[in-house]
């Protein structure tokens, strides 16, 4: 399954909970958010680690002490005035187990984040550098396994997956080189990274995507100019970065791939464009293909329906009419046929159904009730769940006639 950070939790958990199924998480390394582009700046050969963390909740249960203790070192954020003094105790009497609330923490696990976090403080030192205020604890646990394994990131998502006893193959789609993600709208707006992106935007589409070496530095310039040289320019500027050899293999041997939801532009179409991503699609003798389309809008993709959100995925995935079968199946939340979902099904706007009869772009489209009663506007995995493992064949899954 192609996933950002959280928006596919509900439906990669229930696949966990899903006997005979193995799962892989395709997730690429572009957020620069808050702490995290605060932690990429300082160490500027650096992907962003806040999905990879997200994702490593996954399998972790508040009902069993030890995986509760896990799941808090992962999200507990640094109060303001931490200091490295303060990050220096709380890891010595982590190593040793006198950490308040950290004693169900398993022994093997309490080492390696110990290990980790100490590689990061040799990095930090003593001085004033990085301010640690509200820094995800998790990311700094990256950031040391990052630092510790000769700043090998794809490495760093391994050992962080074993400190935390992951079931699932975490697999970041590109080799690990470092890059920028940059947006142009059609109005000529520059979004000038992935923070950008998915923040609160005018409706004018995204149109172009770019993958830079270093960090936008002239915006004022660039947004000086006409739209058609800024993307010159910033098409010269292109990273170069290698296909991640454990995904390709993931996407050709798969049974079923999922183009799971979340922000479209910041953590999906980045990933379908990773080299080699589209080819591995095309040679994947998968049963099916399918794209699940939010249920609520973001930021990035205002007004769009979701055959435009097929339309953007195959572009990005190098397939723009379907030709290859890149998409088998287009799964939507909302009434039968092609009703669209009602407005106040979910508060703040809700991706429009459109699509005319039962196949349109070579996908057949399916559209039942994929929410979850208890959190408007978010997948329920169960239901979704049932869908996916039916349309590829799966021993274990409900008849598709049953899934809602």
């Amino acid at each position: 399954m192609f996933s950002g950070g959280r928006g596919g939790a509900a439906i990669a958990r229930e696949l966990l909970r899903t006997p005979g199924i193995g799962l892989s998480l395709l997730i690429n390394g572009y957020d620069n958010g808050m702490s995290t582009g605060a932690l990429r700046r300082y160490l500027p050969g650096m992907l962003g680690p806040s999905d990879f963390r997200k994702n490593l909740l996954l399998h972790l249960d508040a009902r069993d002490p030890g995986q509760a203790a896990l799941a808090a070192v992962l999200e507990h954020r640094l109060p303001d005035g931490t200091t490295p003094r303060d990050l220096a105790g709380f890891v010595g009497a982590l190593a040793v187990d006198l950490v308040e609330g950290c004693h169900a923490l398993p022994r093997r696990p309490r080492l390696a984040i110990a290990r980790d976090l100490a590689a990061f403080l040799d990095r930090l030192g003593t001085g004033a550098g990085f301010d640690l205020a509200d820094c995800a604890l998790g990311n700094l646990v990256f950031a040391g396994a990052y630092l510790r394994l000769g700043e090998d990131f794809n490495a760093a998502v391994r050992a962080c997956a074993a400190t935390f006893g992951s079931p699932v193959r975490l697999l970041n789609v590109t080799g690990g080189e470092n890059a920028h993600l940059v947006a142009l709208k059609r109005d000529g707006r520059l979004l000038a990274d992935e923070a950008e992106i998915v923040a609160p935007q005018d409706p004018a589409p995204i149109t172009d995507l770019f993958l830079l070496r270093d960090p936008v530095r002239d915006r004022d310039a660039l947004e000086a100019m006409p739209a058609a040289r800024v993307r010159r320019i910033l098409a010269g500027r292109g990273a170069e970065v290698s296909p991640n050899p454990a995904a390709l293999a993931a996407i050709r041997d798969a049974r079923l791939i999922v183009y799971g939801p979340g922000t479209p532009h910041s953590s999906l179409y980045p990933s379908y464009r990773a080299p080699g991503v589209a080819e591995a699609v095309a040679a994947s003798r998968a049963a099916a293909k399918v794209l699940v389309v939010n249920i609520r809008e973001d930021h990035d993709v205002q007004g769009l329906s979701a055959s435009d959100h097929l339309a953007r995925a195959l572009v990005h995935l190098g397939d723009p009419f379907n030709e290859r079968r890149s998409v088998t199946h287009v799964l939507c939340h909302g009434g039968t046929g092609d009703q669209a979902v009602p407005a106040d099904t979910v508060p703040g706007d809700t991706v429009r159904v459109d699509v005319p009869g039962d196949v349109w772009g070579r996908a057949r489209w399916i559209t039942a009730d994929l929410a979850e009663p208890a959190r408007p506007g978010t997948h329920s995995g169960r239901r979704t769940v049932r869908v996916l493992t039916a349309l590829a064949g799966l021993p274990a899954a409900t008849p598709l006639e049953e899934a809602g």
